[in-house]
């Protein structure tokens, strides 16, 4: 039996940790098939050395070539499905090597996930989605799609209450400083400086100096600098994380890719992220629709749904929302796109129900949300997100 074997740090370990840092090791074997020793160990060397593209790839965040490495290794893999003469665009220089190996593929593809971020064509991550899908890993992946056909369209506040369990009050965003934990620092702060004041001190050209900076931030830089400085608050971090959470988790399952998920501030800027953080996820069906100059309900509908989810989620595990301002006005924004444009009380009527079906929808879903959120406050990349939803998800319908 000629077999012969290699110890290697998984790729997660060599993205994750700098310096290149061994975690638990893979053993890569090639199957007995009557190969020399000598040559599989060759054969061995050159298929890391293929995947070592791939890792280059993810770590570039360069998701074109990465889905091509993979989409390549599927030909190699399953080679009937594909034509011999089919010429790929990229492909490493033996595939038949790697496919020899037993290589931990389904832990490789889910890092193609996080090469997502730096892509221009939300084309491209439809594709690394509908890939993930077609290899039987994102199972949960637009389970909820239809969901929007569900339920009655008039929704009062009366009706919300009796679905929710909340006051319409709660499931709106607050001003800051007027609610929540944003009243707690604006009190403390007017507490202090009477303080100073009342033992002589002369703040005054001081706090002219703060309002005066934080009016420049809020318009020319929409708040993100005040949002920078609050991020190292605990409990604004945590609605940060559950607002967040709940667009990811509302946009998986209503079948909506996500690009990314983008919880600093100073970042999200440089993005051109409006907000302070920021889930950009893509609807394909709408996208087509508004350049056709046409928008149908269910497009629309869903639309709304993943722009409430992240106050809907604050309203679930808080028992009130604070965020989600910005939200609301990307809301106002298309409403006004439609024709004719929706009236006052339309958009209020439209925004409770989106808010209600998306407030429902996590709530039965109310542990993938949670390891959603614990997933981003450990700091992991957008794949071990969706991961941990999909374990959740899994668990709870095996239990």
């Amino acid at each position: 039996m000629a077999s012969s074997w290699l110890v290697c740090a998984p790729p997660s370990a060599i993205l994750q940790l700098p310096g290149c840092k061994i975690a638990k090791p893979i053993i890569f074997s090639i199957p007995n098939r009557g190969i020399p020793a000598k040559s599989s160990r060759l054969l061995v060397l050159r298929a890391i050395r293929e995947w070592r593209e791939y890792e280059d790839a993810v770590r570039e965040k360069d998701l074109a070539r990465a889905l091509r490495f993979l989409k390549t290794m599927e030909t190699v893999s399953n080679p009937l499905q594909t034509p011999a003469s089919t010429s790929l665009p990229y492909a490493p220089s033996n595939p038949s090597l790697s496919y020899m190996l037993d290589l931990p593929r389904l832990e490789k593809d889910w890092e193609v996930l996080d090469t997502c971020i730096n892509a221009d064509d939300m084309r491209l991550v439809g594709s690394a989605y509908a890939f993930l899908k077609d290899r039987g890993l994102l199972e949960n992946f637009g389970k909820c799609r239809n969901i929007v056909l569900d339920g009655a369209r008039e929704v009062t506040p009366t009706i919300l209450k009796e679905l929710t369990g909340l006051e319409a009050s709660k499931l709106a965003p607050k001003k800051w400083g007027l609610s929540g934990t944003s009243r707690i620092m604006l009190l403390g702060l007017l507490g202090g400086a009477n303080l100073l004041i009342s033992q002589g001190v002369d703040i005054r050209p001081n706090i002219a100096a703060v309002l005066g900076l934080a009016g420049i931030d809020a318009i020319f830089l929409g708040g993100t600098c005040l949002a920078q400085i609050l991020c190292f608050w605990p409990p604004y971090r945590s609605r940060v994380l559950v607002h967040e959470a709940g667009h990811v988790l509302t946009a998986y399952l209503m079948g909506c890719p996500i690009r990314g998920v983008i919880l600093d501030p100073i970042v999200a800027m440089k993005m051109g992220i409006q907000g302070q953080a920021g889930t950009q996820f893509w609807d394909e069906k709408l996208e087509k629709e508004l350049a056709e100059g046409r928008l149908s309900s269910s497009a629309y509908d869903r639309y709304c749904m993943v722009l409430f989810s992240g106050i809907a989620a604050e309203a679930l595990i808080y028992g009130e929302a604070e965020g989600g301002e910005n939200d609301e006005n990307l809301f106002r924004g298309i409403c006004l796109l439609l024709q004719p444009p929706l009236t006052v009380p339309q958009m209020a009527n439209q925004a409770r129900w989106s808010v209600m079906q998306s407030y429902n929808l996590l709530k039965w879903h109310k542990h993938a949300l949670l390891a959603a959120v614990k997933a981003l406050r450990s700091g992991h990349s957008l794949s071990v997100v969706i991961r941990r939803i999909e374990e959740a998800m899994s668990s709870a319908s095996g239990s």
